[in-house]
Formats: structure tokens, sequence, C-alpha cells
């Protein structure tokens, strides 16, 4: 028995990276899976691989004909049981080098994709009897850093809508519940493609290393199912304890030697 036997599913931002390691998951335990994303090759190869349980369509998710189209390929593999939100970009930058142009790119695809998700779900999950709906945010939406003022107001964005969107929804047994992941190794998290030159900003956290895809996608799995059954607007932090601090090399406590006087 699959943990996602007889449910049907859509992913956006699929066509690689989380997205691609969540859909590849669900298929694994037993879910029919809509793929959507703007890389229409790379999500078409992904879907092909996965087999029949699979579909992809081509998903802008700041376009409302993009989600109805969306919605529609999900009907015809059945009731629609689930929604993963991951699709998102980034656009590092300092405040005052900003334009306009590129703070709306990044909420239109955060931001508002989010909301488009969450509002084409609703109808089909009533319908269902229920589902769960999963918005992955950022630990740029529990606190932030420089050069991300659009990716973090985005991220804060998705958690608060999280918030709402389990209020009004519970009613109609939709859960909706956010994931926060930290450094992930994929072309958002890892532009560059390695992992070995980026093992140094990780050294300090308690889990000294960059997250897998796979090990999001385990928690958005959880939260699809059964198990997940009591959990509705929680954020669930997938980090490596890079939220809860770093190790000080200076004091007591850490694998390095002392530097300030402590032993």
């Amino acid at each position: 028995m699959g943990r996602l036997d007889g449910k049907v599913a859509i992913v956006s931002g699929a066509a690689r990276g989380q997205g691609e390691a969540e859909a590849r998951l669900f298929a694994d335990e037993g879910a029919k899976v809509v793929l959507g994303d703007v890389l229409d090759e790379e999500g078409g190869t992904v879907a092909k691989d996965i087999g029949d349980a699979a579909r992809f369509v081509h998903l802008d998710v700041s376009k409302e004909a993009d989600w109805a189209a969306a919605i529609g390929a999900a009907r015809e593999l059945g009731p629609l049981n689930v929604l993963v939100n991951n699709a998102a970009i980034i656009r590092p930058a300092a405040i005052e080098d900003t334009t306009l142009d590129e703070y709306r790119a990044v909420i239109d695809v955060n931001q508002i994709g989010c909301f488009l998700g969450m509002r084409s779900a609703i109808a089909p999950m009533r319908e269902a009897g229920g589902g769960s709906i999963v918005n992955i945010s950022s630990i740029d939406g529990i606190g932030s850093k420089n050069g991300l003022l659009s990716y973090s107001a985005s991220k804060f964005a998705v958690r608060g809508m999280t918030k709402t969107a389990a209020i009004e929804l519970g009613q109609y047994g939709i859960r909706v519940n956010s994931i926060h992941p930290g450094g992930v190794n994929t072309a958002m998290g890892n532009p560059l493609g390695d992992a070995e030159a980026i093992a140094p900003a990780f050294e300090r956290f308690p889990i000294p290393r960059i997250g897998e895809p796979i090990e999001i996608a385990y928690m958005a799995l959880f939260l699809a199912s059964a198990e997940a059954s009591y959990c509705t607007g929680a954020e669930f932090v997938v980090d490596g304890g890079w939220t809860c601090g770093d190790a000080e090399p200076g004091l007591p406590g850490s694998k390095w030697s002392g530097g300030y006087g402590y032993s």
C-alpha cells in the first residue's frame, strides 16, 4: 500500500529540483500526478519517465488560464486531493538596486502563483470531500537575509496566506500547511551545481551540509498523506537546523577548539 494510493495531485514547478522530487515520490507512493512548469521539454521528460501515473501541463503559475488547464488535467485523472505550490524564482539584489519589474516578477510567481493555485484547488477539493494543500515557503519566510527583499517578501506572504487558507478551508476538510526549506541542492539553492564548493557555507549548522530535494519531498509527502490529518495552518521547517543557530567556534561545545579564551 502506498501512502497516497488513489489520490490525485498537482505539483507546480515540477520539471526539476524539489518539484520533480515531489512528483516522483508521490507517484511512487500511489498517486496520479499532474506536473506543471514553464519548462516544457524538461517537464515532459520527467512525466514520461514517471509513466502512466503522470501528466505534464504547461503552467505559468501567475496565469489564471494555465491553472484552469492544470485543474482540468487533474480532473481527467480523478478527484483532486493534493496541491503542492512549489514553483518559485529568486532575483537577489540590494534594495536600492531592485527594479520594480524585478520585484513584481518574483511576487507574480511566488506569491500570486500560490494564491491562484490555492483558489483554483478549492472547488475540486471540496467536491472530493477534502484535500491537502502544501505551500512551499522558505526559512526566508521566517527570517531573511540581505539581497532577498522580493524573495523574502513573497515567502513571508506564502506563510501568512497559508494560515488564512487553513482557517477558511478547514470547514471543507481541506488542510493547508507550509514547508520552510533551508539551503537545498537545486538550481535555485546551488546555482553553480557544485555541492563541494558550497559546503563551507553549511559547516557550522547542526546538520553541516546542504539539503537534498528528496528531503523536502518527504515532508510534502507526510503533509499530503492521512498521517498529517490533524495538521493545518502550520509551518514545517526542513533546514538542517539553520534557523536554530550555528556553532560558534570560540565557545565550548563546538567541534572547533576555542579561540576566545574558553576551553
